[in-house]
């Protein structure tokens, strides 16, 4: 037998081993909802995007229910530029006046959502997975109020509020369009949901990506909620990754400054999805191929785990 024969033989053994032993992860994950929170730079990167899909579409077929949440920062940003628009951000959020509100929602609900139905649907092709891509605005699903913020002024210490335009926050999710796709025992449906939500007034507004994952992941009552990004985990005050955290260990790391930045909502979503039912949620690197199956499917998992106790 030539060398690569023989190679390509070890590597055959090697996938069935793999698979053998996930068997006891898959068996855990059968028929419960996973709810993916996909960003980061990574999504501007077409052939990890690819792999993306192909991987959500591995666990549609697999036995997971995955819901997709999508963000698309780095593509708001890059279409601002164009128009000359400047960004600028209050604790990882971005201020959202009526112009950047319109550029938002061209992005996300169409550029953005439509290449990742449209790339889960390409990779499921075969085994007739589809992806649908739906916003917040769709069938009642995402109820928003204006988020509200303070900062304290670092000479007089006086807190302030700051003014974050067309930025929501959660505060009803309407679940039933979602719970039917993912019920479905005809059609293998795959929602890609993009973070835009409707006030009570019916004024549309931007919601973070993390923050609407784990509203939707609560509501859904999700085995688990993976948080992908461009990072891979959770630091803590040495520069190390926390592989694991419960909820009070969380908090400490906000309240003394250890983690800050885009990561704050990170955490707040992570902590409030555990609150809201969710098992346990996972912060970690979504640049790196195959994620998410590391994650569910082998005995040490990846990025940070985040869970009640």
């Amino acid at each position: 037998m030539q060398e690569t024969e023989r190679q390509s033989e070890e590597r055959s053994w090697e996938t069935a081993k793999t698979l053998a032993e996930a068997l006891p992860y898959i068996q855990v994950y059968d028929r419960e909802t996973v709810v993916i929170k996909y960003g980061g730079h990574a999504m501007g990167e077409s052939a990890v995007a690819k792999q993306f899909a192909a991987d959500v579409v591995l666990l549609k077929l697999m036995g997971v229910n995955p819901v997709v949440v999508h963000g698309g920062g780095p593509q708001i940003s890059a279409m601002l530029d164009k128009a000359g628009v400047k960004s600028a951000f209050v604790d990882g959020l971005r201020v959202t006046d009526k112009d950047t509100m319109q550029v938002a929602e061209m992005v996300l609900s169409g550029a953005v959502n439509k290449e990742i139905a449209h790339w889960i649907t390409v990779a499921g092709k075969e085994a007739d997975v589809r992806g649908v891509g739906l916003s917040g605005k769709d069938a009642g699903l995402l109820t928003v109020e204006r988020t509200r913020r303070t900062k304290r002024d670092p000479d007089s210490m006086i807190e302030h509020e700051v003014d974050l335009g067309f930025v929501g926050e959660p505060t009803k999710v309407d679940p039933k369009l979602i719970k039917g796709l993912i019920a479905s025992e005809t059609e293998d449906w795959v929602p890609v949901i993009a973070p835009i939500g409707v006030a009570e007034d019916g004024m549309t507004y931007n919601v973070n990506a993390d923050t609407v994952a784990g509203a939707i992941a609560g509501s859904l009552g999700a085995k688990r909620m993976l948080l992908l990004t461009d990072v891979a985990g959770v630091r803590g005050a040495d520069g190390e990754i926390i592989r694991q955290m419960n909820l009070d260990e969380a908090q400490n790391l906000i309240d003394t400054g250890v983690a800050n930045g885009g990561m704050i909502p990170k955490l707040e979503t992570a902590m409030a999805a555990v609150r809201a039912g969710v098992e346990a949620v996972v912060i970690l690197d979504g640049r790196r191929p195959h994620a998410m199956l590391v994650e569910l499917f082998t005995e040490f998992g990846a990025g940070t785990l985040v869970k009640a106790q």
